[in-house]
């Protein structure tokens, strides 16, 4: 089975207002919001459950979680929602998803994701701050979003998941939820498939250390990396840094992701082509993977294709030639679902189209320094590999550890929205969807 965040395993509960302040033709905005979010998951016992609850002085199970085991039954019962209208009383709403609805699944015992969604336009008339604790303590994650002037931040910022400026979203009226549809598929995707985090700087970044997963350190030997006291690690010939995909990727990749990698390679590796990492199907066929190919100067990006199972991207810019000089050097990879750029040094050299992806079958191989198309391992020194699952970290990931390398040049968008607005930062002033 190929595994993407639409087939795994995920229980997602909608807390949706259904206060007087909404009104029903917004309300018919937000049924629709739900509708098209819920489409990107395969629904059913085996993967993605929903449940849906319409709150305002009492919450109202409109939907039980996992009670619709197909797409199309699930899409007709939340188009027949009817609006309720009434107070608000978030906090009422929290509790009542986690101790009737979370806790009925009959996968509430076993390490599914479990995800709450808190959509309101006002201020709660009652405390939501216990509540939501209560919520993260069964280890649900809770997404708080806001429509509107009503809403307030510190309330927004009690209900979610911290960092606040991954978990809470805040938009200027109900059509604006249309502008987060996006973000907010990619992030459920990320909890859904990404359950590690890498420590990145005072934060920690939901991810992948491939290193790690590789178990490099019994593996390959220890040297200095780009500058001293920073350790790296020498990959010999005789080095076979290979493990079944399954145990780094679980559950697959997200649609949208960063390949990060700082590394160092001598001739005559600088005039080879090899893969720098490749996940690799039964077959052997490559499904995903970053290639170097110091012949040509280029690097080639493969993945996944709906139609013809792989497709590659070359980039040939000559910024990339910088690359096989036998120094330090960070390559970046910044892969949607539309498109893929490659970073060198914090420079964007390229960006290419993709043709639709599926996701990856993890029956295979993950590798990382294998000659292309063989299994012979490359000799080369390697400080990072990663893979983040937020593309926002595009922006934040700089290349200060190569030597006479400035601040980033990403630009800092995704999706054309600048990655710093669209959410309320934690210590900073709230930023706005679609002002």
């Amino acid at each position: 089975m190929t595994l993407s965040c639409r087939t795994a395993p995920n229980d997602l509960v909608f807390i949706l207002d259904g206060s007087f302040s909404v009104g029903p033709e917004n309300f018919e905005i937000v049924k629709s919001w739900i509708v098209n979010i819920s489409s990107s998951f395969e629904i059913g016992n085996k993967f993605t459950q929903v449940g849906v609850i319409q709150y305002s002085d009492d919450p109202l199970l409109e939907i039980p979680l996992g009670k619709y085991s197909s797409n199309e039954d699930l899409m007709k019962a939340m188009e027949a929602i009817e609006y309720m209208g009434g107070n608000t009383r978030t906090g009422k709403a929290i509790t009542f998803g986690v101790k009737d609805v979370f806790s009925s699944s009959y996968r509430a015992a076993n390490a599914v994701t479990k995800v709450a969604i808190v959509l309101t336009d006002g201020k709660s008339q009652d405390d939501v701050k216990d509540y939501a604790e209560e919520a993260r303590k069964k280890k649900i994650t809770l997404f708080a979003i806001g429509v509107g002037d009503e809403t307030e931040e510190f309330e927004l910022q009690a209900i979610a998941n911290k960092p606040s400026s991954t978990y809470v979203f805040y938009v200027e009226d109900y059509t604006g939820i249309s502008r987060i549809r996006e973000v907010m598929k990619q992030k459920l995707c990320e909890e859904a498939v990404c359950p590690t985090r890498i420590p990145v700087a005072s934060r920690d970044e939901k991810g992948f250390d491939i290193l790690v997963g590789l178990d490099i350190r019994k593996k390959a030997g220890k040297t200095v990396g780009s500058y001293h006291g920073k350790q790296a690690y020498k990959v010999s010939s005789t080095v076979d840094l290979t493990e079944n995909t399954r145990d780094i990727f679980p559950d697959g990749l997200p649609p949208s992701y960063v390949f990060v990698s700082t590394l160092r390679f001598k001739r005559p590796v600088t005039k080879e082509k090899w893969d720098l990492w490749r996940i690799l199907a039964l077959d052997g066929t490559i499904q995903t993977g970053v290639t170097l190919n110091g012949a040509a100067n280029t690097v080639i990006f493969s993945t996944t294709h709906s139609v013809n199972d792989t497709q590659a991207v070359i980039f040939s810019s000559p910024d990339i030639k910088v690359l096989f000089d036998e120094e330090w050097h960070q390559i970046r990879v910044l892969v949607t679902e539309r498109d893929v750029a490659l970073y060198v040094d914090n420079k964007m050299v390229e960006k290419r189209q993709l043709d639709p992806v599926l996701g990856i079958f993890i029956s295979g191989v993950t590798e990382i320094g294998k000659y292309h198309g063989k299994k012979a391992t490359v000799p080369f020194e390697v400080q990072k590999l990663r893979i983040y699952c937020d593309p926002e970290q595009n922006a934040r990931e700089t290349a200060c550890e190569i030597p006479n390398v400035g601040p980033t040049e990403s630009e800092g968008l995704w999706d054309g929205v600048p990655q710093s607005e669209g959410r309320w930062a934690e210590n900073s002033p709230a930023h706005r969807w679609g002002t």
